[in-house]
């Protein structure tokens, strides 16, 4: 039975032999005394999703590898995606505006015309200009698709990239330049990207001349995102909330959206967070998910741009193995994200500089004892050496910052605690081993579940883990989970191997 359920590409049918209480499975037709009570037709990772996705965006498979922050998604991770007929989006978030677009330039003589890939657009309260800078770049450069992050609500820099460049077919339907996908948990922020651009955001950005009248025009005509990310219990900045109860309520949200406005397609719902592990692909396309979206587990993966020690770190993680800490472009307003607990101190460390921040106005404010712990323990450097440091980073990035520091005492403390979580992902990144406690690697359950998955197999060794043998393995195996669902509901006794998968090689250009 387990062979034969494993055979996804091949038909499957259900027979009822009378001497058997319950049907069994055969390869071909029941013949004689068999009876067919079903037949399955072939079932490849390609069918799982929605059929539109994979038109709309130029793709075989229904996957995305989504945006580690500050490059963990590297160049080489979404050409490998891209080249694998997937989609995958560079991790910009936290980078200059400059690298950005030494990096977008790369992915476009790499990829050539390849409309399967895209970059991360994250919304920066504490750095609206960066934020604004990085969208300009994206609607100039024709980025072909962009992933809006951790927005709360939306922003001209946003509706800018999703509008510019709208036209008209001849068919009457408006055509996108950047096919925006918006990563949500909430569904405020949800039914927002839902909906057409406020037309107050529209006339200011063609009174300012970033948008023609007929690019706003046809933006009131259409979502601001037609895949919207339903973000659950993830890696990073999440609100930890459950895959199950969030895509049921945005599937019904599109579909509300949809009628109200009178859109001429439908928004599709993407599925992300806890991710790692095949039934848990195969439950979020039960759900109703159009696609799939991964993201700690690329982190494993040896494209990423995470160093081989905090690979290795990952490759160790269980399920449990995770806290949440302070966020450093969110700091001041208290948002978490999740990171690896295991072999890292920085979550601790991280929110005693949050506690120090939110208690006292002042560094000068804070007990002596404790200014000589945290200069020792954490910071490893006096605070006005770091404040230095930090003032000559935001001259060349953001002189507003440096010099609102200069005249606030409390914003400066925040400067100089933001340098301590945001050089964390950094040493991670390098690999700096005398730093290696105060690593921040980003981090969700999955992790822990998607280790457990491949323990001694082929990918157990973080050195095999690419991020195309990952997406293949995770997509055959929900395709095998799925298949032992549908046996089942036709009353087979399945047993609970069936609805394991054992990781293989998958070769380059195997169907």
């Amino acid at each position: 039975m387990l062979g034969l359920i494993g055979r996804i590409r091949e038909p499957l049918f259900v027979v009822r032999v009378p001497t058997r209480s319950r049907p069994g499975l055969a390869a071909t037709p029941g013949a004689g005394e068999c009876r067919m009570v079903a037949q399955l037709p072939p079932l490849r990772p390609e069918s799982l999703g929605d059929e539109s996705f994979c038109a709309a965006h130029g793709t075989r498979f229904p996957y995305v590898a989504g945006e580690m922050a500050n490059g963990i998604a590297t160049v080489e991770l979404v050409a490998a995606m891209a080249r694998a007929e997937m989609l995958g989006f560079f991790g910009a978030a936290g980078l200059s505006v400059s690298r950005v677009e030494q990096e977008i330039t790369r992915l476009a003589a790499s990829l050539g015309g390849r409309r399967n890939w895209g970059v991360n657009l994250i919304h920066s309260p504490a750095e609206p200009r960066t934020e604004a800078d990085v969208a300009d770049l994206l609607a100039d450069r024709r980025v072909p698709a962009v992933s809006a992050s951790a927005f709360m609500e939306l922003t001209p820099p946003i509706v800018h990239v999703a509008a510019h460049g709208l036209t008209q077919g001849s068919d009457g339907r408006v055509r996108r330049a950047a096919r925006i996908f918006a990563k949500v948990s909430r569904p405020e922020v949800a039914a927002a990207f839902m909906a057409p651009p406020p037309a107050a955001i529209l006339r200011e950005l063609v009174d300012q001349g970033r948008l023609t009248v007929q690019e706003a025009a046809l933006a009131a005509r259409v979502p601001v995102a037609e895949d919207v990310t339903v973000e659950a219990d993830s890696g990073g900045h999440t609100d930890n909330r459950p895959l199950v109860a969030l895509v049921p309520e945005m599937l019904a949200l599109a579909e509300a959206a949809r009628l109200r406005h009178g859109f001429d397609r439908p928004i599709r719902i993407g599925a992300a967070g806890g991710l790692g592990t095949p039934a848990g692909v195969a439950a979020a396309f039960a759900l109703g998910a159009a696609y799939v979206v991964t993201g700690s587990i690329n982190q494993a993966a040896r494209e990423s741009g995470l160093s081989p020690d905090g690979r290795r770190m990952l490759a160790e993680a269980g399920p449990a193995d995770v806290v949440m800490a302070p966020a450093a472009d969110m700091f001041e307003l208290g948002v978490r994200l999740q990171v690896l607990r295991r072999g890292s101190m920085f979550a601790f460390r991280g929110e005693r500089l949050y506690q120090i921040y939110v208690t006292h106005s002042a560094w000068s404010e804070v007990p002596e004892a404790t200014r000589g712990k945290i200069e020792r323990e954490i910071l490893r450097a006096g605070f006005d050496e770091v404040w230095q440091e930090t003032r000559r980073f935001w001259l060349s990035r953001d002189s507003e910052q440096a010099a609102r520091a200069e005249r606030d005492e409390k914003h400066r403390m925040a400067l100089v605690f933001r340098w301590y979580l945001g050089m964390a992902s950094r040493w991670a990144i390098q690999g700096a081993t005398d730093r290696r406690t105060d690593y921040q690697i980003w981090c969700g359950p999955a992790m822990g579940a998607f280790n457990r998955w491949v323990a001694g197999g082929f990918l157990a060794d973080p050195t095999e883990r690419s991020v195309v043998q990952i997406a293949r393995n995770l997509l055959e195996g929900a395709a095998v989970v799925t298949r032992a669902q549908q046996v089942r509901s036709f009353g087979v006794a399945v047993p609970a191997a069936a609805f394991a998968f054992t990781p293989r090689p998958f070769g380059e250009r195997e169907a």
